[in-house]
Parts: C-alpha cells; structure tokens; sequence
C-alpha cells in the first residue's frame, strides 16, 4: 500500500454506436477529442469538456434514459460527435476496463468460467428480458458478442431494437440484421443452445430442460426464472462461505454530533462473541444517514436500525423453521415491507411531534441482508445459497470489491436519477442543477404507500468485500478512487477488514470532511482455504525475516470506538418532491486536513508500526520473563523432546504389556502412498 490516490481523474471511455464508428481503426482522432483505441472504444482527450448534446433529446435515446435503473448492467448515453456527415451515438459506462479494453464477451468467458458464474450469467440475462422487452430493447440481449462479462456481472455494450442476424466483415465485425424478426423468448433458446452444449456437464441436463420450457409457444417466464433460480442456488451451496465484519462511525472533523446509525457496532460485534450460523451480526449489514439534525436525523436513524434488526431476526428464525426456498421475489416483498414499518415507525414520531414539510426527521438506509435459505443437497446435506440482498433508500450506497474493479451496486434516489429514469434528462446534465444531490425520497418523509424502495440480489460467488456506507465516504468518487489501496491487501490476508475500514474513515474525514461517515464491511470468501505453517518464530516472541501484519485491535483518533472484526462464521410520472438539500462546499475550496503530514503511504506505515507496537506490548504480558539468550527456544524443543521420548517409550512396551489382547491393537497401515494420499485429499 504505497500508492497515493490518482491525481489525475479516471479516463472517459466511451462505445460509438454504429457502422459509420466501426470503419474507424486506431490510431485516430475525432473532431480534436476523440481518441480511437480499439474499434469502437473511444476516449475524450477533453473529458472536462461538455460534449455535443441536442437541445431536444431524440426518442431514440429514451429506452437508454427509462433503463438508468439497470446501470449496472447497461450503459449511458454520453453524447454525440459527427463523423462523415452523420451522427455518432456516444455512450459511456461500458464494459471495459482501466486501460479501455473491452471485457471479455459471454462466449469467450464461458469455457473457463466455473459452473455456478455460467448458471448465474443465464439468470441474469432472463432477468433483464423483462425491463428490456418493456423498452423494446430485448434484441440486445440475443447477441453474444454484446453480452459483455465483468466477473458474475453480465454487461451490455449498446441496446438495439432490432435482433442480429449475421455479422460483415465490411462494418467492422459489427452485428446487423438482415432479415426483421421478433425478439422472443423461443429466439433466445436459438442463442443459448451453443452456450449450454458447451456448459459443465453437471448442469448441462437441467439447462436443456430450460431450452425446451423456452421453446415451447406459451412460456411461463415465472416458471422458468423459479427452474432456473433452484438451479442457481444448488450450485452456489456447493461452495463454502465465510464471512467476516467490522464497522466505524465518525462525526468527522467538521461536524459536532453524528446523525448516522449502523448495525452492527463495534460494540455489538465484541459483546456477542463468538456468533453462530444464523448471528444476525454476519447476515445483516445496515447504514442509515439521519435528516433533520441532531434532534431528529439521529432519532430517526436509530429507529430505522432497531426496527430493521428486530424484523430481520424474525425472517432468519422463520427462515429456520420453515426450509422451503423462497423466490426472491417473495423476499423482496417481504423486505419492501419491513422498511415500509420502520418508515411508518419515523412518519408516527414526526405525527406525534407535529413536524411537517423541512422539519420533519428522516433516514437514508442501504441494507445488506446475506439470507442463509436451506438448499437441499441430496440426503441430510444441507447448503447455503450465498444470496445477499441488498436494500436502499436514499443515497446511502452499497458497493463490492474485488482484486480487479469496484462495482457500485446501488443508484441514489436523488434529482439526478429522477430526471433520467422520467426521460427528461442525461445524468450529467442533470448533476447541474442547483438542487441536483436533493433527495426524492427517504424514510419517514411520506407514508408507506408512497415510499418505492430498492431491492436486488446477488449470489456471492467469488472472494470480495461488501461494503455499505454513508455519503461521507461516497462523495466525490472517493471509494472509486481508494479502492486498490486496500481491497488485494484484505483479500490476501495481508490487512484486516478492520484496518481497512479504519483507513477510509481517516481518508474521508480528509477528503470530505463536511459529513458524518458511517461503513459497514463484510469481507466474504467462498474459496477453498489450505493449511498455513505455523512460524516458531512468533511463538518464542523471535522476529523473523518476514513478520506477518499482526491480528490486533486497531485505535482510531478519539472519540470514534475501535472498528473490531467480528470472528469469521462458516455456513454451508409526477415526481415526488425532494426532501433533503445538501449543500456541497466549492470543490475549489481547501479543507483544513485531519493532519497537516497526512499521506496515504505515511499513513499506513504509520499504522502498521502501530500494530507492531501494540502486539509486542501484548507479548509482554503472557510471555513468561527472559530467560537470556534462546533459552525460551531451547526450552520448548526440550519439552517437544520429551514428550516425543515418552510417546517412543509407550509405544515400544505396549505389545508387551497387552500380549494377551492383540485383537485391541489398531493395524499399522498397509501402504504409505494410501496415507498421503488421503491427507492430500
């Protein structure tokens, strides 16, 4: 970790739409600012710059403005530039990576892909039929080449109306239809038939069966998303699961009380202890930012987390009693509810204390609920699903975390969002208006009939950290931005979660300091873990050549209590109005730093000597006292020696002592490769 934060902003990428863009071969230049890097994957040189954009929109860039809600899997549009006399469509959030190379298409990754990401990849492209068929937009999805991956994220390079036929190599390799058709479930069978002959042979019988549902002429989609979702949730079990949490709070340096809330607290996290299967600390994740300052915000808050844990209790005890898998959608409507009482919990208080329009308090909330639904494996085994949902009002955020890229899981429910899913407006032209970050709906401003909260699922099927936090840490892309600096070490078990978490608390009291920040960080793992030798060396308090980062408590600037991970678990329109205004500070304007030496790099050697510091000081007081020189190593090779010369010696006379019992002696072992290989295994 001694990278500092990237001075320069993150490139602007962008995918040109057409056959026009797709003649155009790198190196090239359009119009002064558009770089040609790979065929249609352009960058703006000028990204500072506002690009071309119509006063009157088009009609045909409304599916791309109604769909802003499935961001994460589609992109946006960015603008537009002329090249030949005709007009290029310009659109940004593409599937590429940081140096603007196109992921890896559906086929491509498919091969080497793991049998749960190839049956995961399929569900989300029958989940996104529906929201594109609406938009006419659903021929997108039966291109192969536009089906983009990014890990389990199944992305999207443009939206086209019409499905593709067949591709010329005289428009660049692009896909063109020659023939109109229809885009149809029985089409996309057509499609898929090739993938699931070429899947991991576990599941290539259950796929045919949903190529031949998908064929049929009247196709239940509920019936073949419940087929597929079994399917998804039996391979998923298969796979360990561990979780691991930590959590910070701070007012930060520019605030004098803290209005946020989260579960679980440092506090929590220690006084339960060692937690079971079903501890709510592992399975329920909430951050919640109060409105209405310190006599409401914070109540209101408080309210949200209590009523929330207390709800989400129940559902695992249910879970519990009751094994039969719910669909998510039954989960989601049972989550959607629960936030409905929390929010009509807020809307009483606010009735009670006659608080109406600006002054009434409300709550932000991202929840992160990992349901531990039963999967039956065969017999009496019995398997997690891996299933996190992820549950948000407001513009609290919830993001996952990689070795490879950060990917935001939530869209706020602010202006900005409002005028592109109503069609009205791009998002970075709507991010100029003066009331742009004001919120359009939160906990506790309106009844539970009006309220429209957020909820999607996600299978956990690689090593990553879920993160949720408030917008103290989200404001001005910082998480983008620090990232690597944290997640390979925490992955690699070269940092805790607790660390981590503890250094973006002290980043964003740096960064943006003008708010409260709340995070809550799971870091999950689902991948086979194999013995670690054991250094002597730490046992006998000798250091040796490579220390390891050491396990203890992390102490951060008073009064913020310690982030303390908990022990790892092992488990088989019209628009609304707005209703909160944040007022940003001037960009331009220096915020006076936690430190005047702070640096990232400083910063962490500064904590890691910390540690250093703290476990020798630990070591002091369960050591036993110098003995001078190695004795403390020769003396537990002298106990080792011992205890090895009495187990030689019990050995040697037990025939002799037992003769007359031969049958109770266990039989040496026929072959020493069968013992290895059964350690191996």
């Amino acid at each position: 970790m001694n990278r500092s934060l990237p001075a320069t902003p993150t490139p602007t990428y962008l995918w040109a739409v057409g056959s026009v863009a797709a003649r155009i071969l790198p190196p090239n230049v359009i119009e002064g600012r558009y770089k040609v890097l790979h065929l249609q994957v352009w960058q703006d040189i000028y990204g500072e710059r506002s690009p071309y954009i119509p006063d009157l929109l088009p009609d045909s860039w409304q599916p791309y403005l109604r769909l802003y809600p499935q961001r994460l899997h589609l992109p946006e549009i960015y603008g537009t530039c002329s090249v030949e006399g005709e007009t290029v469509l310009l659109l940004k959030q593409i599937p590429v990576d940081a140096q603007g190379k196109l992921y890896p298409s559906l086929e491509q990754a498919w091969q080497e892909a793991s049998v749960i990401r190839q049956v995961y990849w399929l569900w989300q492209i029958l989940d996104l039929w529906t929201p594109l068929t609406e938009q006419g937009m659903a021929a997108s999805l039966l291109d192969l080449e536009n089906l983009r991956v990014q890990g389990w994220c199944v992305r999207l390079r443009e939206l086209f109306h019409t499905p593709p036929l067949s591709r010329h190599p005289r428009a660049g390799g692009i896909a063109t239809a020659t023939t109109p058709s229809v885009a149809t479930l029985q089409r996309l069978a057509e499609v898929l038939t090739p993938l699931v002959q070429r899947a991991k042979s576990a599941i290539v019988p259950p796929l045919q069966t949903l190529l031949t549902q998908l064929q049929q002429d009247k196709v239940s989609l509920s019936v073949l998303r419940q087929n597929l979702n079994q399917l998804l949730l039996e391979q998923a079990a298969h796979q360990p699961l561990r979780i691991t949490v930590a959590s910070a709070t701070d007012s930060g340096p520019q605030q004098a009380h803290n209005e946020d809330s989260h579960y679980p607290t440092a506090l929590e996290l220690v006084r339960n202890g060692s937690p079971g299967p079903l501890s709510l600390n592992n399975h329920c994740l909430i951050v919640c930012d109060g409105i209405g300052g310190h006599e409401g915000g914070e109540v209101a808050s408080q309210l949200a987390v209590q009523s929330l844990k207390l709800q989400v209790q129940a559902l695992l005890t249910e879970l519990q009693e009751n094994p039969e898998v719910m669909s998510p959608d039954v989960v989601a409507d049972q989550l959607s509810a629960m936030i409905r009482i929390a929010n009509n919990l807020i809307c009483s208080r606010n009735n009670e204390q006659k608080r109406e329009a600006r002054r009434r308090m409300a709550t932000t909330l991202v929840m992160a609920v990992q349901l531990p639904q039963q999967v039956n494996l065969g017999g009496d085994v019995v398997g997690n699903g891996h299933e996190w949902y992820i549950a948000h009002v407001g513009d609290s955020r919830a993001y996952w975390l990689t070795e490879r890229y950060c990917l935001p899981l939530t869209l706020d429910d602010d202006v900005i969002a409002r005028e592109v899913r109503l069609g009205r407006s791009l998002s970075h032209l709507a991010a100029q208006r003066p009331d742009a970050g004001a919120l359009t709906q939160a906990l506790g401003t309106r009844e539970a009939e009006r309220l429209r909260p957020t909820i999607q699922r996600f299978i956990l099927e690689e090593d990553g950290i879920l993160l949720l936090c408030s917008d103290g840490l989200s404001d001005n892309g910082l998480l983008e931005q620090a990232w690597p600096e944290f997640t390979p070490q925490v992955l690699g078990g070269k940092l805790t979660i607790e660390a981590a978490v503890d250094f973006l608390i002290q980043l964003a009291n740096q960064k943006n300091g003008h708010d409260n920040t709340s995070i809550v960080a799971a870091a999950c793992g689902v991948s086979a873990q194999y013995p670690v030798l054991m250094n002597l060396a730490e046992l006998t308090g000798t250091p040796s050549e490579a220390p390891p980062v050491p396990q203890v408590e992390v102490k951060p600037p008073e009064p913020t209590p310690a982030p303390i991970s908990a022990p790892t678990v092992e488990a088989n329109g019209q628009s609304p109005p707005a209703v909160k205004e944040k007022t940003r500070e001037e960009e331009e304007e220096t915020e006076p730093p936690l430190r005047p030496d702070y640096e990232l790099p400083s910063f962490f050697e500064e904590m890691q000597a910390n540690l250093a510091q703290n476990r020798e000081e630990e070591l002091e007081e369960v050591v036993t006292p110098p003995r001078g020189g190695n004795a403390g190593f020769l003396w537990i090779i002298g106990v080792v020696l011992l205890i090895g010369a009495a187990t030689f010696g019990v050995l040697t006379l037990w025939p002799q002592l037992f003769r007359d019992t031969p049958e109770m002696l266990p039989s040496p072992p026929m072959e020493e490769s069968g013992e290895s290989e059964s350690i191996e295994e």
